[in-house]
């Protein structure tokens, strides 16, 4: 089910057409006398399919033969879009899907920008190309929808290695907000395209979906790719330099001090080896152990755990804030001693 389909409910006389999501579950139906009716997803059964925003192929780039048509000053007509509550922080993501996951050696992949706003965006899809960037596909993309914007096939991926997206964001017949022009730049993986449990639920798939943040929150993200070389060329110069300068050797994973209970995140501090593994395997050990410590503790109102994560680029520690929020809520954090830690510690209280 997708903005544009037909649907009829199952236990009320009526229908509609779908013109929004709220969450997962519930659905923004228009009737025919123009009000919207939020609906349970299961209460509604698709009678018309509209493909309109999943299959519709963006401008092609220009060749470079072609002569770059007179700009105008005309805007273009554009369709009054349906707004949602909530949709005028800005949302964005890239997302690749494999056309059959029956055949993940084989499959080609189709690549999607969903917007997730109540604003219309001019894009720009790219991928480095030495110094320079290759444009793959630039257009226009509604509000609250997705686009696709290739299909493309293994032979493809090593020019994918680091992409990029330009936008703007405008609304065409009201006032709005005057959102930045942004450009999100991406590291992408591509070993994980060869890996089905890489591809995950979505809200807005109903295919398992590999989803990279653009915009989240009107901030452009920033990705963070560390591959399995550099790790294992990082832990060769360690280990000289740990030959050079012995350190003691690691105590228990939980040490406590003054009462407080101190949890070291660094990976060598957890595991003796770690060739093999992905940046992003590596951060999910890591956040594995953030989450063993907080269950051990939980029921434990007033105790104090430091984590030691480490200053690096900072990724560890937004994910560790990010699970904060969402699953112990109620718990408080803040930054540690600077003294005793530095900027790589962040200290929690139950509650």
């Amino acid at each position: 089910m997708k903005i544009g389909d037909k649907v009829r409910f199952l236990s009320e006389v009526g229908g509609g057409i779908v013109k929004g999501f709220r969450g997962k579950d519930m659905v923004l139906v228009e009737d025919a006398d123009g009000f919207d009716i939020p609906m349970p997803a299961r209460e509604c059964v698709v009678i018309d399919a509209d493909d309109y925003n999943l299959k519709r192929k963006p401008a092609p780039a220009p060749k470079a033969e072609e002569p770059a048509k007179p700009a105008t000053a005309e805007m273009p007509a554009l369709p009054r879009p349906q707004e949602v509550k909530g949709g005028d922080v800005l949302n964005v993501f890239l997302a690749y899907v494999p056309v059959d996951t029956r055949v993940m050696s084989a499959t080609p992949f189709e690549a999607y920008l969903v917007n997730d706003s109540n604003y219309f965006l001019y894009y720009t899809y790219m991928n480095a190309d030495g110094h320079a960037w290759r444009t793959r596909a630039h257009g226009l993309v509604e509000p609250n929808t997705k686009l696709l914007l290739e299909e493309f096939g293994r032979e493809a991926l090593n020019d994918m290695e680091r992409v990029a997206v330009q936008l703007i964001a405008f609304k065409s017949d009201r006032p709005a907000a005057l959102k930045p022009a942004i450009r999100a730049e991406l590291r992408i993986d591509t070993v994980k395209f060869y890996k089905l449990h890489t591809f995950g639920a979505s809200d807005f798939f109903a295919e398992p979906a590999l989803i990279y943040d653009l915009v989240k929150d009107d901030r452009p993200a920033k990705q963070v790719f560390v591959s399995a070389e550099e790790i294992q060329e990082a832990l060769l110069r360690k280990k000289d330099t740990d030959a050079r300068h012995p350190r003691p050797a690691a105590k228990a994973d939980h040490k406590e001090k003054d009462g407080i209970v101190e949890v070291d995140l660094h990976i060598d501090e957890l595991l003796d080896d770690t060739t093999g593994m992905s940046g992003g395997e590596i951060q999910e050990y890591q956040l594995d152990h953030f989450r063993k410590a907080m269950e051990t503790y939980k029921e434990k109102p007033g105790q104090k755990i430091v984590f030691i994560h480490g200053k690096g680029d900072g990724v560890l520690r937004r994910a560790i804030l990010d699970e904060l929020r969402r699953k112990y809520k109620s718990c408080q954090w803040q930054d540690a001693s600077f003294q005793e830690y530095g900027f790589g510690a962040t200290l929690v209280t139950i509650r």
